[in-house]
């Protein structure tokens, strides 16, 4: 059997975003991936389907696998011909043990590649607004390792050197020693008024900095309880937090918010959430897909060959635009065969997916559901007229009632199926059974089923009870029907029924909730 080949990839600081293009195409093509706790977990979505994913992280009271076992561990995966990434939060090489592991490799024949990442050292204090070095400030920067005992730290840190140093010092790994660092730097020369941070799980959403000097740090961080991992860092950058902190005043800074739309819509909505400073938590509760009895399809096809008879198209969802086209490639039927077809639709979102294949809709509803487009259709309906609705099969039926009422003869063709998507992220599930998620976001009747349905099938016998604390996001007032009829408390609606309105509605809901500075 040919050996495999091991990438020794850094993560970055935590932000998933920060990993490189290099290191992202490794997460992507490899076989096995070998990861610790400071690596963010939603990178391993990017993972093909049936990749071995193996935890090997340390945590302050316990490690998962001693140093020497995971060097033993990437020599013997590659030996079965594997290709592995090992995904090592911030850097490899610094304070990273990159060259154990690389060494055993070697010694093994094993090819391997390290691929660099964004430390923790710089982009940590970046995120907290605190630039590491600054020309009127600090022309120099150290690194130092803070977590091992105090004879450790003399033994491996020259105090007299590293104190008189110009520039500004950072400590990794080293709350737990804060105050024997402090007193260390003060007692060789040190101003005690220096200033000093500690940001911890810097660039994540659980982003916190505390600020002080080398006298008062100790005790601040003992009142404030501050728990590693953190960055500590010291000298006059420091200051420059005033004026640069940046990421911390993002609207939804702080808030990890449940996504529960299906998996191929979901990056839309959770691309917003991150660039307004939130953290989303993507767990697809729902999945669309073509309908597979035949006797649905035959239907299908029966209906769009009739295409000259209709005297309108009336797309309810962007799902139903996707579909539909779909379904004429699939038939070789030509849109220009519904030429005497008005198009409708019943929001902004819908309108641009058919725009973007050159078909204009007609005047959009004010409220954005079926209702709202009867009515601002209203005097253009005429009875008699055919009218086609591709929609889902478990699509309201007031649409098609009220347009029979109104002498209008619809047909509806299921061209997609809403199912339970059966695939879901643990560590998500993980965060909901924990409380660690801080608003869910539902954008339609059949996430907030599925989403209870999900969680009875994992295991959890009371749902509602379980989300009753979190704050529910519902896109419109459909919606929150659902919702409130399961039992759930829906705190944010926003009054358009669009993505942009949602999200717009939880940043308000942020900002009137945070206190006043």
């Amino acid at each position: 059997m040919d050996k495999g080949k091991v990438y020794l990839v850094g993560a970055g600081p935590g932000d998933p975003k920060l990993i490189t293009v290099r290191g992202l195409q490794c997460l992507e093509d490899c076989d096995v991936v070998v990861y610790d706790r400071l690596a963010s977990p939603r990178l391993l979505r990017h993972v093909k389907p049936g990749t071995e994913q193996i935890y090997v992280g340390k945590l302050p009271d316990r490690h998962t696998m001693k140093q020497e076992e995971i060097n033993q561990l990437l020599v013997d995966l590659a030996l079965q011909g594997k290709t592995v990434t090992r995904l090592k939060g911030g850097d490899p090489t610094i304070f990273g043990r990159v060259g154990e592991e690389a060494e055993l490799l070697y010694d093994n024949g094993i090819e391997f590649e390290i691929i660099p990442g964004i430390t923790s050292a710089i982009a940590v204090p970046a995120y907290a607004g605190i630039p590491v070095t600054h020309r009127d400030l600090a022309s120099s920067l150290s690194i130092i390792t803070g977590h091992e005992s105090p004879d450790k730290l003399d033994r491996s840190i020259h105090w007299d050197k590293v104190t008189n140093a110009t520039g500004t010092l950072i400590f990794l790994m080293g709350v737990s020693k804060i105050g024997y660092i402090a007193e260390q730097l003060i007692k060789h020369g040190k101003p005690p008024q220096t200033p000093v941070a500690l940001i911890r799980w810097g660039t994540r959403v659980e982003q916190r900095t505390i600020v002080g000097t080398l006298e008062t740090i100790e005790a601040i961080v003992r009142e404030a309880n501050f728990q590693p991992p953190a960055v500590i860092v010291v000298g006059e950058v420091v200051l420059q937090r005033e004026k640069l902190q940046w990421y911390e005043k993002k609207p939804l800074f702080g808030l990890r918010v449940l996504v529960t739309r299906a998996r191929a819509q979901a990056s839309e909505l959770a691309d917003q959430i991150e660039t307004l400073g939130g953290e989303p938590c993507e767990f697809p509760v729902i999945e669309t897909i073509e309908p597979s009895d035949p006797a649905v399809i035959e239907l299908l096809r029966e209906q769009l060959e009739q295409a000259e008879q209709y005297q309108w198209l009336m797309f309810t969802s962007v799902n139903g635009v996707e579909f539909f086209f779909g379904w004429l490639r699939k038939f070789q039927i030509d849109i220009r065969r519904f030429i005497g077809a008005k198009i409708a639709a019943v929001g902004p979102k819908t309108a641009e997916a058919l725009a973007q294949r050159g078909l204009m809709a007609e005047e959009l509803p004010v409220k954005f559901h079926a209702e709202g487009l009867l009515e601002q259709l209203g005097p253009q309906l005429k009875a008699g007229e055919r009218v086609l609705l591709p929609r889902g099969d478990l699509a309201r039926e007031v649409l098609p009632r009220e347009l029979k009422a109104k002498g209008l003869i619809p047909t509806e063709i299921d061209v997609y199926e809403t199912v339970l998507a059966d695939q879901q992220d643990e560590l998500a599930l993980d965060w909901i059974r924990e409380k660690e998620i801080h608003m869910i976001t539902f954008t339609s009747s059949s996430t907030v089923t599925n989403l209870l349905e999900v969680l009875r099938r994992k295991g959890i016998s009371n749902p509602v009870e379980l989300l009753a604390d979190i704050p529910v996001a519902s896109i419109g007032p459909i919606t929150t029907q659902t919702a409130v009829e399961a039992g759930l408390k829906v705190a944010i609606e926003p009054e358009d029924s669009t993505l942009d309105g949602l999200l717009q509605a939880i940043v308000d809901y942020q900002l009137s909730s945070k206190p006043l500075q």
